[in-house]
């Protein structure tokens, strides 16, 4: 097996893991009054612990964090904060949709992950202890709670009626 390679991948993965635990920690506390703050709340410790089974793996197999990578990872998810989302000042429902996207985004990754240490497993003594099917299962449960979070997002996001007031948003007269 090609460690070299190997380890370019789970540092590749760190990074993801490092802008998704972010993300997801942001997304929490901007919907903590909502169900896609109450699930990010239970799912948050999740994905630090996948993130520290992932250095476990590095650990295991003597692959270095790449810091290059980690730093790039933390400016990356600072200068995602820079998107515009209809809202000048505000939290808006475009921004829960888009960060919801990328947290389903990450746990994918995340799924693709386990699935492919799982696969290169037998060939690899030190990767003997790790249960990559169980990890890769619940992130695939994570992944569809995610999804249908994203899938009523995408309703508010795109509702006529304004978030701030509950009115129904003016209609545009004329063509």
């Amino acid at each position: 097996m090609n460690v070299k390679r190997l380890g370019i991948y789970l540092n590749d993965h760190l990074l993801g893991s490092t802008v998704g635990l972010d993300l997801a920690k942001r997304t929490e506390r901007e919907n903590r009054s909502n169900p896609v703050g109450q699930y990010l709340a239970t799912l948050i410790p999740l994905i630090e612990q996948d993130r520290a089974t992932l250095l476990t793996v590095m650990s295991a197999l003597d692959v270095r964090v790449d810091p290059l990578k980690v730093g790039g990872a933390w400016l990356t998810e600072k200068l995602s904060r820079l998107k515009l989302n209809g809202s000048l000042l505000r939290y808006s429902p475009l921004s829960r949709l888009v960060e919801l996207e990328g947290l389903c985004v990450g746990s994918h990754g995340r799924v693709s992950l386990w699935r492919s240490l799982e696969k290169v497993a037998p060939k690899e003594p030190r990767l003997a202890k790790f249960d990559f099917a169980f990890l890769a299962e619940r992130a695939d449960g994570q992944l569809e709670t995610l999804q249908t979070l994203r899938l009523r997002a995408t309703d508010a996001a795109f509702s006529d009626t304004s978030v701030e007031t509950g009115e129904q948003a003016p209609v545009p007269t004329g063509a």
